[in-house]
């Protein structure tokens, strides 16, 4: 007998050996290793499904959440723009209000001057009216110290008043 070739008895009994653990394994192995495969293939569909899902989900949520950015952005850029505009309209406001505000107090000014200066002349004609009378009234007392003094002034402004009359008339 060699080594390689396995006698008649050998065979029958490694044949019978290998029928009867097949048999057990297949009414008690088999089902129970199928039911395991078929149980985690089962669940790895699931888990696949559900990856799915969540993977659907957050896409909805990423495309949501760049929806709300969007509108987040243009809600900014309005308010600015509002801002802006509503800082420039006050400080045209302001400088507006001043530039009247200046412009009145400059011509409250001018006619407080003007009053003033119209306060000083009368003033001023009134102290030389006073002076002109006073000076006056010191040149004709030396003037008309004696009364030939006094007819020669009568002749001449009653000479003058005829004059001034003939040019009127």
């Amino acid at each position: 007998m060699s080594l390689l070739t396995p006698s008649f008895g050998l065979l029958f009994w490694m044949v019978i050996s290998f029928a009867v653990v097949f048999l057990v394994l297949a009414k008690y192995g088999f089902p129970v290793i199928t039911k395991s495969v078929n149980e985690r293939r089962d669940y790895i569909r699931e888990s696949l499904a559900k990856a799915d899902e969540a993977n659907r989900l957050l896409a909805d949520i990423k495309h949501q959440s760049d929806v709300i950015l969007e509108d987040a952005r243009k809600r900014q850029a309005e308010i600015l723009r509002q801002a802006t505009s509503e800082a420039d309209r006050i400080i045209r406001k302001a400088k507006d209000d001043a530039t009247a505000q200046g412009k009145q107090k400059l011509e409250e000014a001018l006619r407080s001057i003007e009053l003033q200066k119209q306060k000083a002349i009368g003033e001023i004609r009134a102290q030389v009216a006073v002076l002109s009378v006073d000076i006056a009234e010191k040149v004709l007392r030396s003037k008309l110290s004696d009364s030939e003094n006094q007819n020669a002034l009568i002749s001449r402004l009653l000479d003058e008043a005829e004059k001034s009359e003939e040019l009127f008339n």
